[in-house]
């Protein structure tokens, strides 16, 4: 197979009443990268699913799908064919692709003998060889562990090497670094790039991130809200953008940081010689690290995974057994306080989780979630907690109209609104983000940085942002602390940090960031 080419194609829903994509048309080229570009809900993924014909119930397609110039059904015989064999597919979240309760090696090898057909023993060899391949550390051993068991890019390695078990000639790659930090993203793109080339792959690559597929693209197709709004040579768009969207989701990316916060400011929490060392691992999680946040100060702790920066946020807010080390609020020791004045401290704290979709119970109403922490530190009754709601859901840019609504009737972006709403219930003087925007596409990720820094600036907030993300530190932090290993390799106001890192590890991470 050389050649794919989707022409005309729609997708609709309600028996073809609502229009959710179309016209699309794109072509994929053995040896090509095409990459897919587009905010949450521009109809990336509908792409995708509708070339694997893997299209949910209740939606349905329509075009024309070529193949080596031999037209196909959408959805018949011949293209269910080719999915899994001529086109195979690496998914967003490889944990939730993989069986938690079996070995990742025995998954592969069942792929390899119900698709190939090979023997068992070829198989597991065929198994080690392509966990060689995508480059997982200690190949024999890799096949006997559990998905739990690898980091986040290990875990994408693992989805690539399914992908390619069944020697596919076209590779769809739907948003395969969304949750992984910088350098670990850029690795998985040189290894699906290293493949394209090795194998003369066509590589269809889905992100909202431009400019990372910008750097791997040779082709580009921009949607918005279903409609191609852009496409063409990858270095001509970045050169000249035709679009008023695509010139957006370029601009999203960049971010200046924000000048320096006075140092008068009274010091508000302060964490010294932290310690924390898990059990079985080779190395301690934080080693010895001395930190410190005034009030009204933005202070983003960076790194990539495993550096311990989201250790490090647990760590200042008591959440850890084990941990060792000294944590003062506003002068006092919280080791010493009994358990009603450590009640007293959660309440001043609020904290906004990675996943806007894990972090908020499907089954309570949004006025129900964002009114929690109220029902439990304050005393006041149901319709007071419901005003309040309303006001905090003002506050983060929503309509109070939402309040009676369910979590999964909203985006990402608002998912997370409704997040930052209810870790302002108890007026909290400290918020802490634990990589409150890495799900989020460039133009969500844009807006809630901005309502973050809002909210800190209006309410006096400590803020303390857990990030791998420079760029977004930049939007909302004064001042930057760097983690590489456990320890703090730099520290200093966020704009000096950018223009003029000191640390090797610190330049490494601003190298690792394509620029747009």
């Amino acid at each position: 197979m050389n050649s794919v080419a989707l022409r005309g194609l729609h997708v609709s829903a309600n028996g073809g009443a609502r229009a959710l994509l179309g016209p699309v048309d794109l072509e994929l080229h053995a040896g090509q990268c095409l990459g897919v570009v587009g905010e949450s809900g521009s109809g990336k993924s509908l792409t995708a699913l509708s070339l694997l014909g893997l299209l949910p119930p209740g939606l349905q397609a329509r075009g024309e799908l070529r193949v080596d110039g031999e037209t196909l059904g959408l959805g018949d015989a011949a293209h269910a064919r080719l999915r899994g064999r001529g086109l195979a597919w690496v998914p967003q979240d490889p944990l939730a692709a993989l069986h938690p309760l079996r070995r990742v090696g025995a998954q592969l090898i069942e792929t390899l003998r119900t698709v190939r057909g090979l023997g068992k023993d070829e198989a597991r060899a065929r198994a080690q060889h392509l966990f060689e391949r995508v480059q997982l550390p200690e190949p024999a051993t890799a096949l006997q562990r559990y998905p739990h068991q690898f980091s986040g890019g290990q875990r994408q390695r693992i989805a690539i090497a399914l992908a390619l078990a069944t020697a596919p000639r076209a590779l769809i790659a739907d948003e395969p670094t969304s949750a992984l930090d910088a350098r670990i993203a850029r690795d998985i793109l040189d290894l699906l790039d290293r493949l394209r080339r090795e194998d003369g792959l066509a590589l269809l690559l889905i992100s909202h991130d431009l400019p990372l597929v910008g750097a791997y693209a040779q082709r580009l197709l921009v949607l918005q809200r279903g409609v191609v709004v852009e496409q063409g040579e990858a270095a001509r768009v970045f050169a000249a953008p035709a679009q008023a969207y695509t010139r957006e989701l370029l601009a999203a990316d960049r971010i200046e940081a924000l000048p320096e916060a006075s140092s008068d400011a009274p010091v508000w929490l302060r964490g010294e010689g932290l310690r924390m060392h898990y059990p079985r691992a080779p190395r301690p999680a934080l080693d010895a690290v001395d930190i410190e946040l005034r009030r009204g100060e933005g202070l983003a702790l960076v790194g990539e995974s495993g550096s311990g920066k989201s250790t490090l946020g647990r760590a200042l807010l008591r959440l850890l057994r084990g941990a060792q080390g000294r944590v003062c609020v506003d002068g006092a020791d919280l080791a010493g306080l009994d358990a009603a004045a450590l009640r007293r401290w959660r309440a001043q704290t609020g904290v906004v989780f990675q996943d806007p979709y894990a972090s908020l119970d499907p089954r309570l109403r949004v006025a129900q979630i964002v009114a929690e922490p109220l029902r439990i530190h304050t005393r006041s009754d149901a319709a007071a907690r419901r005003a309040r709601a309303a006001e905090l859901l003002a506050a983060v840019g929503l309509d109070a109209a939402m309040l009676d609504r369910y979590p999964h009737q909203f985006s990402g972006g608002q998912r997370q609104r409704i997040a930052i709403a209810r870790a302002l219930a108890t007026e909290p003087k400290l918020l802490v983000c634990d990589e409150a925007v890495s799900a989020l596409d460039a133009h969500h990720r844009a807006a809630i940085l901005a309502l973050l820094a809002r909210l800190k600036r209006e309410r006096g907030l400590a803020l303390l942002f857990v990030t791998h993300d420079l760029s977004a530190a930049a939007a909302v932090a004064e001042r930057i602390a760097v983690l590489e290993a456990g320890r703090i390799v730099e520290t200093g106001p966020t704009a000096q940090v950018l223009r003029a890192p000191q640390h090797a590890h610190t330049r490494a991470l601003l190298a690792a960031r394509p620029q747009a």
